[in-house]
């Protein structure tokens, strides 16, 4: 089997990016669309993005948010209404002029996002003070027309979540945002997805178009890039002020609503690959896991295909997402390659050697540990495994950012870190005439944080301030 396993990947040290494709393609996670930049979500990997947006949405449920749907298509004039968004956007628009075999009289645009739309429609229903804190909730697919698209990572099409709201205050809107961006974002990648992730708020250059303040959760994958994961927004009064989102307060003013937005996208898919993958596939966290167990029936007898199925149903009855693999018309070993390549968390061999000594052998994926579990007691130590898994994928997470995390007093000393992992520097030391030399060297600044490792408030002072800057997709 190491032998075959040896083939079928590209080593992630000879080449990272192809390793990524040749994952993506093995293990059947994704395809290119007919259309350039579009992306073919395969079963197995809508499984595991169907698990992430149920963990996400639950967590935004907890906030007080509600889900809606908006429309495809928005008029053209609602973004030129913000001038900084629809600069900021005007690149990667897909612009429709022609539909029932006419040209319109005005433009639509297939969102890119839906700050315009959602300003429209807070606009129309929120009167009073009483309508508010309003908090919104879609998940959709957008269109934002990439040149150098890669699968999950940058696609001309994906699927995500936007969030928005509407707040009688600046501080209101700032707690909520922060709130999302903590208590959504980076507890569900670190408890969940098991991967670690820097929070802070981005550079002035690197803000969303048309906010005042974007917090994100920048990872660190296996190649010691980083990766953006998730985003929250403080959008002050911009939106508000172009699309009139107004209320009448309790002493009868009229006030301008204060708005937020915040998002998360299919992006995590690729993160995770990359993140956890290894030159055997990749590896998937039990928490998030679509399949935590599969059960593989070694020989094609009765007696061997009964056992595996009694055992996946005692499993299923604990809780554990577990398949069986009754497929012996083809060889063990291929079967085996191939959960390896998917990444599922633990394997289960029934053989009838196995069946003799009643036990089963489990295999870990993490690290590849054999152990041989008598048949009485899988139901109760599958799940202590799983969770054994789980918290050494996220320490073995933390270990590696901070192994690769150099803490640095000068811009080059910055530039020669970022070639393998994330460097850090005062950003007072940095400055945006630091962060132009970086960028001229394909580095960024990938966010701010306060010296304890904190998201840094509106007041904090640049000298309070550490730059985590690095290589990204």
């Amino acid at each position: 089997m190491a032998a075959n396993r040896s083939s079928v990947l590209t080593s992630q040290k000879d080449d990272f990016p192809r390793w990524y494709q040749d994952v993506l393609e093995k293990a059947e996670l994704a395809d290119n669309g007919p259309v350039r930049g579009t992306m073919v979500i395969r079963p197995y990997a809508y499984g595991l993005w169907e698990r992430m947006q149920a963990e996400v949405d639950a967590r935004i449920k907890a906030t007080g948010a509600e889900n809606v749907y908006l429309p495809l298509f928005i008029p053209q004039s609602y973004l030129e209404r913000e001038a900084e968004h629809v600069e900021g956007f005007s690149p990667e628009l897909a612009v429709v002029t022609h539909a029932g075999g006419k040209e319109l009289t005005e433009p639509v645009v297939v969102r890119p996002t839906s700050e315009t739309m959602f300003g429209e429609l807070m606009s129309k229903w929120i009167q009073s003070h009483r309508d508010l804190p309003m908090l919104l909730n879609q998940w959709a697919n957008v269109v934002r027309w990439e040149m150098r698209p890669r699968l999950f990572l940058r696609t001309s099409e994906f699927l995500w979540q936007e969030g928005h709201t509407a707040h009688t205050s600046r501080a209101d809107a700032a707690a909520y945002a922060l709130r999302i961006h903590l208590d959504v974002y980076r507890d569900f990648l670190q408890n969940i997805l098991a991967i670690p992730v820097l929070v802070g708020v981005k550079s002035r250059r690197e803000r969303f178009a048309g906010a005042i303040n974007t917090m994100t959760c920048e990872a660190m994958m296996g190649d010691g890039k980083a990766l953006q994961m998730a985003t929250s927004h403080e959008l002050g009064q911009n939106f508000a002020t172009a699309f009139d989102i107004t209320y009448t307060g309790s002493a009868g003013q009229v006030e301008t609503c204060w708005t937020t937005s915040w998002g998360a996208s299919t992006r995590m898919v690729g993160g995770l690959i990359m993140a956890h993958g290894d030159d055997q596939g990749i590896r998937i966290p039990p928490r998030v896991a679509p399949v935590q167990a599969v059960v593989i029936a070694v020989k094609d007898d009765t007696r061997t295909t009964a056992a595996a199925a009694q055992i996946v149903e005692s499993l299923s009855g604990v809780g554990v997402r577990t398949r069986l693999d009754a497929r012996t018309t083809q060889g063990f070993g291929r079967r085996a390659t191939e959960w390896e390549l998917k990444g599922v968390p633990l394997r289960i061999e029934v053989g009838p050697r196995d069946l003799d000594a009643e036990q089963a052998t489990v295999v870990r994926r993490d690290g590849g540990d054999r152990s041989a579990v008598s048949l009485g007691s899988i139901a109760h130590r599958v799940p202590l495994l799983l969770e054994m898994m789980h918290t050494e994928m996220i320490e073995s997470g933390h270990r590696r950012l901070a192994a690769r995390t150099t803490d640095v007093a000068s811009v080059q000393e910055a530039l020669e870190a970022a070639q393998g992992g994330f460097a850090r520097i005062p950003w007072e030391i940095l400055g945006e005439e630091g962060e132009t030399t970086l960028n001229r060297r394909a580095v960024s600044v990938r966010c701010l944080q306060t010296v304890d490792g904190s998201v840094p408030t509106a007041s904090a002072a640049d000298d309070d301030l550490m730059a985590i800057v690095g290589r990204s997709y």
